[in-house]
């Protein structure tokens, strides 16, 4: 397969906006994704005429209206089958899909599997707001135990689905976490899209009207520091500005969180992060929240060979020495001529 073939050309980011007016309910955190969408756009490279965004529907699959690229609002669940097509029709295109956690998980979560475990060369940006919006607040697929909603009006039984280890589950090679007003989102994103294959990320979204503040507890700025633990890619997994870290118990070979005196993070067992660690990567995507903090940045990113270009490898082996003859394919086998009075075979 020829390597995506870029324009020497530096964007900034007013050469991504539209015209569309943008509309979200106003506080709502899919205006932050989209700036800082448009904030990473112009350090990737690729040009806007080579870059497509896909969506679904729901409250973010608004998302390629305001994008100057081309985009696709296709259907329910649906945008990995679309971006497949397109992938494959033109390897050139730089692909970003956009899915929230209905969109993506219920009626889609058979379509993101398969591109997950296929490895589309793409970019999967969900929006999980634990809750569906656009349709007026009912609970979904991740939303937490007890949420209280129209679909639930005595508490949700259900047990959530995590994104992430969903992602995992279903082989991916690249997994990754933020939320929406996090400054640290755009350097995700640029990994994600630096990464060759399927790269998902999970970006944990505000719903102002029907879900707010639900991710407060760690995305509130105020103590943050305390529960968020940022990963970077040989870096030891240190938080609340240095005095905690996560190390691994060799006994119950689970994680733990430890002290750490005096800067010496490595006499505290911390871990150094490993980006392709799978095992850890599992481990740090279960950990709960409240006895450990949330771990965001890149969780995972080991590439293999993508499905397009295997599949452009296999296409260009079997079309080798031959000629193209489409006459003679319709022709081939058992055919028949329609004469008066019947077929003449």
């Amino acid at each position: 397969m020829n390597e995506m073939t870029t324009i020497a050309k530096t964007t900034t980011l007013k050469d991504w906006e539209s015209d569309q007016e943008v509309r979200w309910c106003p506080g709502c955190g899919d205006y932050a994704i989209l700036k800082a969408v448009q904030r990473t756009m112009p350090e990737t490279g690729t040009p806007p005429e080579k870059t497509v965004f896909i969506s679904g529907i729901g409250c973010s699959s608004r998302f390629p209206y305001y994008m100057e690229t081309y985009g696709f609002h296709t259907i329910h669940g649906r945008a990995p089958a679309f971006a497949t097509g397109l992938k494959l029709a033109n390897p050139e295109l730089d692909i970003w899909i956009v899915t929230g956690d209905g969109d993506g998980l219920s009626i889609g979560g058979n379509h993101t599997m398969h591109l997950i475990r296929r490895n589309l060369d793409c970019q999967i940006m969900l929006f999980n707001n634990e809750i569906y919006g656009l349709t007026k607040g009912q609970y979904s697929p991740t939303s937490r135990v007890g949420t209280n909603s129209p679909s639930t009006p005595f508490g949700s039984v259900d047990r959530p689905a995590q994104p992430c280890a969903f992602a995992l589950g279903s082989g991916a090679r690249f997994v990754a976490r933020g939320f929406d007003v996090s400054k640290e989102l755009p350097t995700v994103l640029k990994a994600a899209h630096a990464h060759k294959g399927a790269a998902f990320v999970e970006i944990f979204q505000n719903c102002i009207v029907y879900n707010k503040d639900v991710f407060q507890d760690f995305a509130a700025p105020k103590g943050a520091e305390d529960r968020q633990l940022w990963l970077v890619n040989g870096e030891p997994m240190l938080f609340a500005k240095g005095t905690k870290g996560i190390a691994l118990d060799s006994e119950e070979l689970t994680l733990k969180v430890v002290d750490v005196v005096d800067g010496d993070w490595k006499a505290a067992g911390v871990i150094v992060h490993d980006v392709t660690n799978r095992s850890v990567a599992h481990m740090l995507v279960e950990m709960r929240f409240g006895e450990f903090p949330m771990a965001l940045g890149v969780l995972y990113d080991d590439p293999r060979p993508t499905f397009e270009a295997d599949v452009v490898r296999q296409n260009q082996a079997a079309s080798e020495g031959k000629t193209a003859d489409l006459q003679g394919l319709l022709k081939k086998g058992q055919t028949w001529t329609v004469k008066e009075g019947g077929p003449e075979l």
